[in-house]
């Protein structure tokens, strides 16, 4: 009972965390203004949108069916697709944006009995991506510096420095505490040997690395085109340094997605665009209309997982 209870508080105050964002950023743009970005997006530019979110779902659930596979958890193109547009319409729905591929990762144990492997399997999936949607976005930050894209770009530059150095300390000690805790537990140890030969043979092995990159830069490219294709529908990109600017904004949209304090990216994706958009000297409404536009259409595109959702994972044999 207690642990329910506390879920259920857990699950509520992320929900009332997406509302009040969501408040907060309609109080910092001209709502009349916003509905007006909306509604230029033409239908055409959703359709493509829709289209651009099923093929994400189908490079995904590739990339996850080769990783599941290096680890010797073979499974069907077809099963794979299905048990990814469930977990991507669960994390759509539930707070937090990762249980669904907790789920994902339960029932694929569950269908092949090696749960850590299964688990396993799921993480590195994730981790490959979003290694690579790093590597776009600090190289999309980097143009913007260097093209003086970013008003003021002096002293965000200096600030981004300074909270860069303390993530990088942070990021060490992290490590280091995991390394002394490791050497103390032996099970621990033994988890962390485990770890090590997956990813070794799932992500750092040949050809496993360049496959996992390349389908990496897919997925991630199939999200940024879905913000291209609304922005170009909405008139935002009239030549190739407008399309580079909108596409390093949204790149940045898509990784504050990846912070779990409400449901699927809401209120924090819209947030960083009130912020984003007038530092690179447009009109935060736009960058907040394509955020709405795109959080609509992928949630409509997960909604084939809805069919999966009192599915049993099919058993190996």
């Amino acid at each position: 009972m207690t642990f329910s209870r506390s879920t259920g508080i857990r699950i509520a105050f992320k929900w009332v965390s997406t509302a009040l964002i969501i408040l907060a950023v309609l109080l910092f743009v001209d709502v009349k203004a916003l509905i007006n970005e909306i509604t230029r997006i033409p239908k055409t530019a959703m359709i493509a949108g829709l289209v651009l979110g099923v093929i994400q779902v189908f490079l995904s659930a590739w990339r996850w069916r080769y990783t599941a596979g290096l680890l010797g958890l073979p499974i069907p193109y077809i099963q794979s697709v299905r048990e990814y547009y469930l977990a991507t319409f669960t994390n759509q729905v539930l707070p937090g944006g990762v249980l669904g591929d907790v789920n994902r990762a339960l029932r694929h144990g569950a269908d092949t009995d090696k749960r850590l492997a299964a688990a396993h399997g799921v993480a590195i999936e994730r981790l490959s991506g979003q290694v690579v949607l790093a590597a776009v976005v600090i190289s999309g930050l980097i143009w913007l510096f260097i093209t003086g894209r970013i008003v003021g770009a002096d002293p965000v530059e200096r600030d981004s420095t300074s909270h860069l150095y303390w993530l990088l300390a942070g990021s060490f000690a992290g490590i280091y505490l995991l390394w002394f805790l490791a050497r103390r537990s032996d099970r621990v140890c033994r988890y962390f040997a485990t770890l090590r030969g997956d990813l070794a043979r799932a992500l750092l092995s040949w050809p496993a690395f360049p496959l996992q990159v390349l389908t990496s830069l897919m997925v991630v490219a199939s999200y940024l085109a879905v913000f291209l294709v609304l922005a170009t529908g909405a008139g935002y990109i009239t030549d190739l340094p407008s399309a580079a600017v909108s596409g390093a904004l949204c790149s940045l949209l898509l990784l504050s997605m990846v912070i779990p304090v409400t449901v699927s990216g809401w209120g924090v994706r819209e947030g960083a665009a009130v912020v984003l958009w007038p530092m690179a000297g447009l009109p935060a409404e736009q960058g907040v209309a394509l955020s709405v536009a795109y959080g609509a259409l992928i949630f409509v595109s997960s909604l084939p997982g809805a069919l999966f959702l009192f599915s049993s994972p099919a058993r190996q044999h």
